[in-house]
């Protein structure tokens, strides 16, 4: 909902957030603390405020366009695989237990799959971004990073069979097929919607595509199923974001304007 001035309407925000169910009191209650919270200032009362996203709020919801645009380049076939697995593994001592942490999560938000104790895989180049994080931690010491193309668990070698035993991938399908429908069904809507509807279902499409490509480790094609519904739903996504930037509105959300050249 954040504008392209880092303000939000309320009057705009409470209309969304019924059209998904939520109450004014809720509204009102998350207001509260976002401005309790330091990430939103606000002037003026109930429908007639406007919030004013701070400084530290602006730089920590920018999406990763890096990761949006890697995704769309698999997609069209433009970030080939040379082949090559890579790996990281870490381990932490127990003194540093919430760096240890962070760096597990790391590497999981990064596709990583754990193949044992401390071991983890990706299809995809990650060492800067691994490097970065450990550094950040502090635990650089800690993790080392290398590649193969030569791979092997529990007798599988095949990187269609290795990739179907490290990531949960009939799960991930199933997202990217709530993602295809919901984005299939919003957009012949897109084309006549109010402002507010439009508002909303760029929350809600926003939100789906979260829910879908956050667990996705992006693959190459060579490693997953053929036609891969991922694909195909992103698409469907990207249609949509092409439409919802079709706007008269004197401020667009800013929504529309990270995703757009990524994804039109």
């Amino acid at each position: 909902m954040i504008r392209e001035d880092a303000t939000i309407d309320a009057g705009e925000l409470y209309d969304v957030a019924a059209a998904l169910g939520m109450s004014d009191q809720q509204v009102r209650l998350c207001i509260k603390r976002l401005v309790a919270e330091g990430r939103f200032t606000q002037d003026g009362r109930g429908r007639q405020a406007i919030l004013r996203a701070t400084e530290p709020t602006r730089s920590a919801i920018e999406p990763d366009l890096d990761f949006l645009r890697y995704m769309y380049a698999q997609d069209r076939g433009q970030a080939a695989w040379d082949g090559r697995w890579h790996l990281a593994a870490f381990g932490v001592p127990e003194s540093v237990r919430q760096a240890r942490d962070a760096m597990r999560d790391t590497i999981l938000r990064l596709g990583g799959a754990p193949i044992q104790g401390g071991l983890y895989v990706s299809a995809n180049p990650w060492e800067d971004r691994i490097r970065s994080a450990a550094a950040g931690l502090g635990v650089d010491d800690h993790v080392t990073t290398l590649t193969s193309t030569d791979l092997t668990i529990g007798g599988l070698t095949a990187g269609r069979d290795l990739a179907g035993h490290l990531w949960p991938l009939d799960r991930i399908a199933d997202g990217h097929r709530r993602l295809l429908a919901a984005a299939e069904r919003y957009l012949p809507e897109l084309r006549t919607a109010s402002h507010i509807r439009r508002l909303t279902i760029a929350i809600a499409l926003a939100a789906e595509f979260t829910h879908a490509n956050e667990p996705d480790p992006l693959l190459p094609p060579q490693l997953l199923p053929q036609p891969w519904i991922g694909t195909a739903a992103r698409a469907a996504a990207a249609a949509c974001w092409a439409e919802l930037t079709k706007t008269d509105a004197a401020q667009s959300i800013r929504l529309f304007r990270w995703y757009s050249p990524v994804l039109g």
